[in-house]
C-alpha cells in the first residue's frame, strides 16, 4: 500500500449489545461478574468492552474513521439469543434485539447495516424473522452465536435436522449465516479446560468450539444437501485452516458412516467465507488465503472485543498483494452484501 493512503474497509464482525441492557450490568457488580463467567471472561476485561458495546455515535464511529473502516454490520453481541432456553422468551428478545439494530441503523444508514439475531430454539420462529429481517429490515443476513442451548447441560447444532429448513430459508433468500463463538457447554469445561478459565473463552476455547461445529455441518453432508449455503466464520477460520489436510488425510482414512461429495478445501472455496476477525497475523492470513483464497476473505475488527486501530494498520501493512489487499478490505464484502451498490 502507497504510504499515506488510507484502504478502505468495510467490517463485518462488529458487536452490540442494547444500552438498555448494559445500564444495569454495568450499576450490579454481581450481575457483571454472573454475565462476564458466561462469555469466558473477567469483568475488569468486560466493563469498558460493555460500555462500548451500547454506544453507536462518536466513540464508534470515531474508531472507525480513524481506521477508515467506511460500513461496518452490526451484530448481537455473543452468547446472544441462543442461550436463552424458553423458546417464547427467545422469540420476543431476537424481535427486540432487531428492532432496536434497525433503529440504530436507520440514524447512520450510510455507516451500518445489520445481521439478524433469529431464536433457533424455534425453527418454524427463526424463518419467519428471517424473512422479517431481510425483507423488510433490509439485514445482510444471520449471525447465530454457536449452538442453541436446550437447556442449561445440552444444546442443539446446525447440523441437525430441524434446522435444514431454516438452511433452505438461507438459499432462497440467498444470505449468509456468520457462525459466531460462543463458550462450550459445562461438561465440556468440566474436562481438560476445568480449572484453567484462562482457557475458556477466546483465548483458546472458541477457536475449539467453533472450529468443531463447522466440520460438523460439513461432514453432516449439510453442504450437499444445499449447495446455496453462505457460511462466513471469524478469526481466519478459528484454525482450521492449518488442520485442512490432516483432518481430511484422517477423515478419508476414518469416515465411519459419513460421506460426503467433496473435500473440505472444496467446501471452504464453494461454501465458507473467512474473516480477519480478532486475529491480526499475517502468518494466519498467508495459510488462510494459502487454503481459500483471497476471494473468501473479509476484514472484521470484532469490535469492540478487539482493537480496532491495531487491525486497521495491520490490514494496511500485511505482506500480501495489493489486489488481495483491497478484496480483504472492503472488495468482497462489496460483492457478497452490495454494500456500496445500494
Amino acid at each position: 500500500m502507497v504510504p499515506g493512503m488510507t484502504l478502505a474497509k468495510i467490517a463485518i464482525e462488529e458487536a452490540f449489545h442494547n444500552p438498555r441492557d448494559v445500564r444495569p450490568l454495568l450499576s450490579d457488580p454481581e450481575l457483571l461478574q454472573q454475565f462476564s463467567d458466561r462469555a469466558g471472561l473477567t469483568p475488569a476485561f468486560y466493563r469498558p468492552v460493555l460500555e462500548r458495546l451500547g454506544e453507536f455515535d462518536e466513540i464508534r464511529l470515531g474508531e472507525m474513521d480513524r481506521g477508515g473502516i467506511s460500513h461496518a454490520i452490526l451484530s448481537f453481541t455473543a452468547p446472544g439469543i441462543q442461550s436463552i432456553i424458553d423458546p417464547r422468551r427467545a422469540r420476543d428478545e431476537a424481535k427486540r434485539q432487531n428492532d432496536f439494530l434497525a433503529e440504530t441503523i436507520a440514524r447512520h444508514p450510510d455507516r451500518y447495516s445489520g445481521f439478524a439475531a433469529v431464536a433457533l430454539q424455534d425453527p418454524t420462529a427463526a424463518i419467519a424473522e428471517l424473512r422479517r429481517c431481510v425483507g423488510e429490515l433490509g439485514f445482510k443476513g444471520v449471525l447465530v452465536n454457536g449452538y442453541t442451548n436446550v437447556d442449561a447441560e445440552s444444546a442443539a447444532y446446525l447440523d441437525e435436522p430441524q434446522f435444514d429448513d431454516f438452511w433452505s430459508a438461507l438459499v432462497e433468500l440467498d444470505v449468509p449465516l456468520y457462525l459466531h463463538p460462543r463458550p462450550a457447554l459445562p461438561s465440556w469445561q468440566r474436562g481438560a479446560i476445568h480449572g484453567h478459565p484462562e482457557l475458556f473463552g477466546a483465548t483458546w476455547g472458541f477457536g475449539l468450539e467453533t472450529s468443531t461445529h463447522v466440520l460438523r455441518l460439513i461432514f453432516s453432508g449439510l453442504f450437499d444437501r444445499h449447495p446455496g449455503i453462505k457460511l462466513i466464520v471469524g478469526h481466519l477460520g478459528e484454525g482450521l485452516p492449518a488442520q485442512l489436510w490432516r483432518t481430511q488425510y484422517n477423515f478419508d482414512k476414518n469416515p465411519f458412516d459419513k460421506k460426503i461429495e467433496k473435500t473440505l478445501p472444496d467446501y471452504f472455496a464453494d461454501n465458507i467465507w473467512l474473516t480477519t476477525s480478532g486475529n491480526f497475523s499475517s502468518q494466519a492470513l498467508d495459510a488462510a488465503i494459502g487454503t481459500v483464497g483471497a476471494d473468501h476473505i473479509m476484514f472484521a475488527v470484532d469490535y469492540p472485543y478487539a482493537d480496532t486501530q491495531l487491525g486497521t494498520d495491520w490490514i494496511e501493512s500485511a505482506p500480501i498483494s495489493e489486489i488481495d489487499r483491497r478484496k480483504i478490505a472492503h472488495g468482497n464484502a462489496t460483492s457478497l452484501f452490495g454494500i456500496g451498490q445500494e
